[in-house]
């Protein structure tokens, strides 16, 4: 396998050392370093060196396969959406009919004229239409919907309102929805006597020659500049290259001590710190005085600034925020801090996410589950709402309820205000019906309204459910 190509298939590295991009498995930001006896993934990318690898699974064999079979399972023992207005005009319909029948009756025992007991009973016919019933949840669904897609949020469909109202926990995973989802500098550190811009030209002239998410953030951050040469990639360690007659290194904090170069307490200090929130890189270069640390990078997957005031949003609608990722400890703990959520479930695979959603609603909770990865699709279809960011994989939309075609977390607490608001518009619409019916049978009955006004009474019902639903399209 060349840099840059994508694994075919599930296996064991024979021969050869590479890093390999498995956030679309795990979340993790940071590429996997793998060897002779690691096991790859088909589907993740490998970068940074060459692989000769042994397939061990294909097909349905596949951990890919195996994660599809998950979302399946949890997409089949999904229940249907209880339709409430249809069970009430199912039993509704039967017994106006009876209702009317007995009025007519009642009008000939009573000695009245045959004519007026006829009259009553269309009146009670007419009046108790359930046209507003039919109505009150499918308008609703339709207007709701159709205000979501302006919004940038698609509905599967009813059950999927339903759901987002009742949710109490919105679990969140990290790579891609709360963060950016791309390694960026974030911290360049110096030691005394050197020039941060001057450190990063260096620096990135020798990451130029390199195909690992870090360089790449590097590159970026510095801009146009000379490329290296005599560069000698280290995978898994680093990359050393010369320019401008200066032998420059770049790399994790194991090589810049297995080539003598101490760092000083101050980039000492930055390793430390840099670490509990990303990756660091540690690069120096060669002075009259031998190879020195001159600098280290911080490196990270920043976190997206619209995410702290959706999370503050979501608490504040009653609804507890659990950060479920694939990423390590402390970089989980990190954004879980700067975005003040409480609950971390960190290092977790695809088939962990599962089970952590499904101890979730063992304890009683309605979970809604955000993702954008394939890692996530299976936590998507086993919770009671699955919410896809819109730059995720097809197999994640696949297996979401509800898909944002942002990527801005704040289209989260759209989405629950909006199917909140919906349901509200539903209860509503089936309440007006169904008192409307249940005030107006009896003088219906009683002969206290015409069959003229009746119809016309009929039809306001009708009207009023419809202007009620109407009210979504100002709603988000």
């Amino acid at each position: 396998m060349r840099p840059g190509a994508t694994v075919a298939t599930d296996g064991v590295v024979i021969d050869g050392r590479a890093s390999v991009d498995e956030s679309m498995l795990t979340g993790e930001s940071m590429p996997v370093d793998v060897g002779p006896g690691s096991s790859v993934t088909g589907g993740t990318i490998a970068s940074g060196g060459r692989l000769v690898v042994r397939a061990t699974g294909v097909g349905e064999e596949t951990r890919l396969a195996r994660i599809a079979r998950l979302v399946e399972d949890a997409q089949l023992g999904k229940s249907r959406v209880q339709r409430l207005a249809d069970r009430i005009s199912g039993v509704f319909v039967p017994v106006v009919i009876v209702l009317a029948a007995l009025t007519l009756i009642a009008w000939i025992v009573a000695g009245q004229p045959l004519a007026a007991g006829f009259t009553a009973a269309v009146a009670v016919l007419i009046i108790a239409c359930p046209c507003a019933l039919g109505l009150a949840t499918p308008i609703a669904i339709l207007v709701g919907t159709g205000r979501g897609a302006q919004l940038g949020i698609l509905v599967t469909g009813p059950a999927a309102l339903e759901s987002a109202e009742r949710i109490d926990t919105i679990v969140l995973d990290k790579t891609g929805t709360l963060t950016a989802g791309r390694m960026s500098v974030t911290a360049v550190t110096v030691d005394e006597g050197a020039d941060a811009a001057e450190a990063l030209r260096l620096i990135a002239a020798v990451e130029r020659g390199s195909e690992h998410p870090v360089a790449y953030a590097i590159v970026a951050a510095a801009g146009e500049g000379p490329v290296a040469s005599d560069l000698d990639a280290l995978p898994g360690r680093g990359i050393i290259g010369h320019i401008d007659g200066v032998r420059v290194f770049a790399g994790r904090p194991a090589l810049a001590a297995s080539l003598g170069a101490p760092l000083s307490p101050a980039l000492a200090a930055a390793v430390a710190d840099g670490e509990q929130r990303g990756t660091v890189v540690v690069a120096g270069w060669a002075d009259g005085g031998g190879m020195r640390a001159r600098a280290v990078i911080e490196v990270a997957d920043t976190v997206r600034p619209e995410s702290a005031a959706a999370v503050a949003e979501l608490r504040a609608m009653g609804l507890e925020p659990v950060l479920l990722t694939g990423d390590n400890e402390h970089v989980a703990r990190a954004v879980a801090a700067e975005l003040g959520i409480e609950r971390v479930r960190a290092g977790v695979l695809p088939e962990g996410k599962v089970a952590e959603i499904t101890a979730l609603r063992a304890e009683g909770r309605t979970v809604a589950m955000v993702g954008d990865g394939v890692n996530d699709a299976a936590a998507l279809a086993s919770a009671d709402l699955g919410i896809a960011m819109g730059g995720g994989t097809d197999a994640a939309l696949h297996a979401s309820d509800v898909a944002l075609m942002r990527d801005d977390p704040r289209g989260i607490v759209t989405a629950v205000r909006l199917s909140r608001r919906t349901m509200r518009v539903i209860r509503g619409n089936l309440f007006w019906a169904f008192a409307y019916n249940v005030a107006a049978l009896p003088l219906a009955a009683l002969g206290l309204l015409n069959p003229m006004i009746a119809g016309a009474a009929m039809a306001f019902s009708s009207v009023f459910v419809v202007l009620n639903s109407l009210r979504l399209r100002r709603a988000g």
